[in-house]
């Protein structure tokens, strides 16, 4: 008994000090709990402050790149406006400048050169024909048999003239809905407009394929009207047309030359005396010529260029002949080169 009341006091201290033991851990427990708890949502907001940094300078950066390109862009812009402004500059330096007078001045020797070429082949082919022609016989006295009926003048204004009329008609339609640039020779290759056809029209039924009709400003848009009526002609009446123009300048006669070449698809070959196309620079020696291509079943038409001042007498008595009138309301000295 004695040592039973001797051990008692002795375990009650011992489970005392576990108890405290075990309550300090439980503390330490919760305390490593909740500080495991802070740490994590300590990580949390650090990682999501980083995250809307990171998405903040990304969306700042993009930003800034994309200003600066948009300034990179403007600035670029106005570089090539600045260097458009200074190119149309350049262009009309050009035209006034040495340079530009002398590409105008070689257009000119260049039709000058065609012009010369050309007259050097009509010289030589008549000279051919003044040297192998046989003197001609005496004539014979007149018979009193009837004269041989002529082939009839042209006369587009008639009601007697329907066929060829209707025929004309369609060629225009043709020309200006259907171009054919690779067609036959003598055929019109370029582009032909409402305009263009208006004025032919009424210079075939309303003139009577006799008459002047107001020019369209450059010579180049001249000759393709003076081209769709060749082509016309030359569809009615083949090889008996002879297509005359009258100009009063070898550069402008060249200008030509290079446009009915280039609307018609004719050679050098197709110019020069008895060939297709004359050029002429002298209205006395043009109506000379007429008369002989006349005399001989041929069918002249003539072609004034707008830079004839007046028309001469002479060239009304033929039953083909288109002037080029200068527009009243726009009075120019002269064309543009094309």
């Amino acid at each position: 008994m004695a040592s039973d009341s001797f051990s008692q006091p002795d375990a009650n201290p011992s489970d005392a000090a576990a108890k405290a033991a075990l309550n300090s851990l439980q503390q330490q427990e919760s305390d490593l709990k909740r500080a495991i708890a802070e740490l994590q949502a300590n990580y949390s907001r650090l990682l999501s402050q980083q995250s809307q940094q990171m998405q903040s300078d990304l969306s700042r950066l993009v930003r800034e790149n994309i200003d600066e390109l948009e300034q990179r862009r403007r600035s670029l812009q106005l570089e090539v406006e600045k260097l458009e402004r200074r190119r149309d500059r350049i262009q009309a330096e050009m035209r006034t400048s040495f340079a530009g007078v002398s590409q105008d001045l070689a257009i000119r020797v260049q039709g000058f050169k065609d012009y010369l070429v050309g007259s050097l082949q009509d010289l030589a082919a008549a000279a051919e024909q003044l040297e192998f022609q046989s003197p001609a016989p005496a004539a014979a006295p007149p018979s009193p048999a009837a004269p041989a009926e002529a082939p009839a003048a042209p006369s587009f204004g008639n009601d007697t003239f329907q066929d060829q009329s209707d025929r004309v008609r369609s060629l225009l339609d043709q020309y200006r809905m259907r171009p054919d640039y690779y067609g036959p020779v003598w055929q019109l290759r370029r582009t032909f407009e409402p305009v263009h056809s208006d004025r032919v029209a009424n210079w075939f039924f309303t003139q009577g394929g006799r008459g002047a009709i107001k020019s369209m400003g450059s010579r180049l848009q001249n000759v393709l009207i003076a081209s769709a009526a060749t082509s016309i002609l030359y569809t009615l009446y083949g090889s008996r047309l002879r297509t005359l123009v009258l100009s009063n300048t070898p550069e402008r006669l060249g200008e030509w030359r290079r446009g009915l070449q280039d609307c018609l698809g004719i050679s050098k070959a197709d110019f020069g005396t008895g060939r297709g196309v004359m050029l002429f620079d002298s209205p006395d020696a043009l109506a000379q010529r007429a008369e002989r291509i006349a005399s001989t079943d041929g069918l002249p038409l003539i072609v004034i260029d707008e830079a004839e001042g007046q028309i001469s007498l002479a060239l009304l008595q033929f039953p083909l002949w288109l002037a080029f009138a200068p527009d009243p309301m726009n009075p120019t000295p002269d064309y543009d080169f094309y």
